[in-house]
C-alpha cells in the first residue's frame, strides 16, 4: 500500500501542488499524510474518495482514509 500511495497516487497529487505521504494502514484504515495545497484545500474529502475508489479498483481493496492535514512548520508562527 505504501509503494502504491507514493508511486501511483502521490505524483498525480503533485500535479496540483500538494503532497501526500503514506503514515500508517492498519485494519482497513489508511492514515495519509497531506501537505503543500492539500493542507489547506476546501474539498480535501473529494481527494480522500478518489483515492479510495482508486486504491479499490486498482488493488482490490477497500480502505477508509484517515486524512491528516499538516501545515509547513513556518505556518505555525
Amino acid at each position: 500500500m505504501k509503494d502504491y500511495v507514493e508511486t501511483v497516487i502521490r505524483p498525480k497529487i503533485q500535479g496540483d501542488g500538494g503532497e501526500v505521504r503514506f503514515s500508517a494502514l492498519q485494519d482497513g484504515e489508511l492514515t495519509l499524510i497531506f501537505q503543500g495545497e492539500c493542507s489547506k484545500c476546501l474539498i480535501l474529502d473529494r481527494c480522500v474518495r478518489w483515492i479510495e475508489a482508486e486504491i479499490g479498483r486498482d488493488l482490490g481493496e477497500r480502505v477508509h482514509i484517515h486524512a491528516v492535514r499538516k501545515k509547513p512548520f513556518f505556518w505555525d508562527n
